[in-house]
């Protein structure tokens, strides 16, 4: 049985369903589920987590593991007999930035190996040659900060002024189940891939002792979710904005960046954003989505921006949050208009609170082994954050954290009296410098269409 290392059965499957999708890409595919074999699940099974969250059932990666080639065997039978059966998932919550709650949906550890071989051997390699290229959520090679170069890119080189900065509301709890299941039968032409997902959206939830099905949305968590979402949203949202709007309506210039749920729409004209906010309301209507009234603004934006709001009046413009980072109006050292970015204030303190949080438990353990923690901490922040045109954002990050550090280190006794000069020994040692490591997006950018 080949274990994760050796990858020949998934890459030969899943190479096969894509190039029948290229040669026929317009017909159904009408046998898939074959692929899904004891080597395949075995595959799957090795790319989780061994301390992956546990399911209703109880059920471990070693205790799964004990016995697995038999398991293994007796679940492939299942799952080709249609014998196989979604149990319902647990849930479980986790804070949101706005102090709200979002549920996750934790599934037994063998219905994610289905998950998991399904979606990597089959779903993704029929829909990556579908998704535009505008679409950057959970695909392979096409990250957070690929969206955000891509806009980046679109603000500059395009002549846009206005923003629509665009959220759905609860969009993974109002996914449309029978819309999602006609969409996915547009290319999937076996009736057991699409009995086998229709079996994980109706598995419902455990909410304590009681089972929960709403019958809509699909549950946040799951390993199949996020395409399943792509492939909603491609229908709904990517297909009519590339066909209708961008294709037939839209005079001006127009730039689209979608990751997930969460997408930014720019226009030349104003009246172009209104008319588009109107009809991206009916057009989400149509399938039970909605847009979020708070998190959802048309705002003025771009290389005219600044000069036309001071012709009439008004303050500088507004900025708009995308993917954690805060985008504002600013301008290089020539004086020529640039996208500036920065870490999003809510991203910021939400951190920041939770290094407090953790600081006071590990108020206990030694200086040396909390800075190290904290080095960590913070190269997982500059990480994703380290763009060009946040040194100054970064160093007041990193000073705000040497205070905690301080303030924690003398609490620890009445008669401590940390000093700073060994704040400064332990940052030597243990953190790293707070340094761009990310080029300009114009240098990285490339997108396909």
């Amino acid at each position: 049985m080949r274990r994760a290392q050796k990858r020949e059965s998934v890459s030969q499957a899943a190479t096969r369903i894509r190039q029948a999708v290229k040669r026929n890409p317009e017909e159904r595919l009408v046998a898939l589920l074959h692929h899904i074999t004891v080597p395949i699940l075995a595959e799957a099974f090795h790319s989780l987590k061994s301390d992956v969250a546990v399911g209703v059932d109880g059920v471990t990666w070693e205790m799964y593991a004990d016995g697995l080639e038999d398991r293994l065997t007796d679940l492939c039978d299942r799952i080709h007999r249609g014998a196989y059966r979604a149990p319902a998932v647990r849930r479980v919550e986790i804070a949101k930035a706005d102090g709200g709650k979002r549920p996750l949906g934790i599934a037994t550890l063998e219905d994610k190996i289905v998950q998991k071989a399904v979606a990597d051997t089959i779903l993704v390699p029929i829909y990556e040659s579908e998704f535009l290229g505008f679409s950057y959520g959970f695909r392979q090679g096409r990250g957070a900060h690929n969206a955000l170069d891509a806009l980046f890119v679109g603000i500059e080189q395009r002549k846009i002024g206005w923003i629509v900065d665009a959220d759905i509301r609860g969009f993974f709890d109002n996914v449309d189940r029978g819309w999602l299941i006609r969409f996915l039968e547009h290319r999937i032409g076996d009736k057991r891939v699409i009995r086998l997902i229709t079996k994980w959206l109706n598995a419902g939830v455990m909410d304590g002792d009681s089972w929960v099905d709403t019958g809509m949305g699909t549950p946040q968590g799951a390993i199949v979710s996020p395409i399943l979402a792509n492939v909603y949203l491609h229908y709904v949202f990517d297909l009519w904005v590339h066909k209708t709007w961008r294709g037939r309506k839209a005079e001006g210039d127009m730039i689209v960046v979608r990751y997930a749920d969460d997408f930014v729409v720019g226009f030349q004209h104003k009246w172009e954003a209104d008319r588009f906010l109107s009809d991206l309301r009916k057009r989400l209507a149509q399938f039970g989505l909605a847009l979020h009234p708070d998190k959802t603004r048309l705002i003025e934006f771009g290389r005219f921006a600044k000069v036309s709001r001071k012709r009439r009046g008004q303050r500088k413009p507004e900025t708009f949050d995308f993917l954690g980072m805060t985008h504002f109006c600013d301008q290089s050292l020539k004086g020529r208009f640039r996208v500036g970015r920065k870490p999003s204030r809510k991203r910021v303190r939400r951190t920041l609170r939770r290094i407090k949080d953790e600081l006071r438990k590990r108020m206990h353990m030694g200086a040396h082994t909390v800075a190290k923690w904290l080095g960590k901490v913070i190269n997982g922040w500059l990480n994703y954050y380290a763009v060009p045109g946040t040194a100054r954002t970064l160093r007041a990050f990193v000073d705000r954290i040497r205070r905690m550090l301080l303030r924690t280190m003398r609490r620890r006794s009445q008669k401590d009296r940390f000093e700073w000069s060994k704040i400064d020994l332990l940052q030597n040692i243990h953190w790293p410098k707070p340094t761009i490591r990310h080029p300009w997006p114009d240098q990285r950018f490339a997108v396909k269409t």
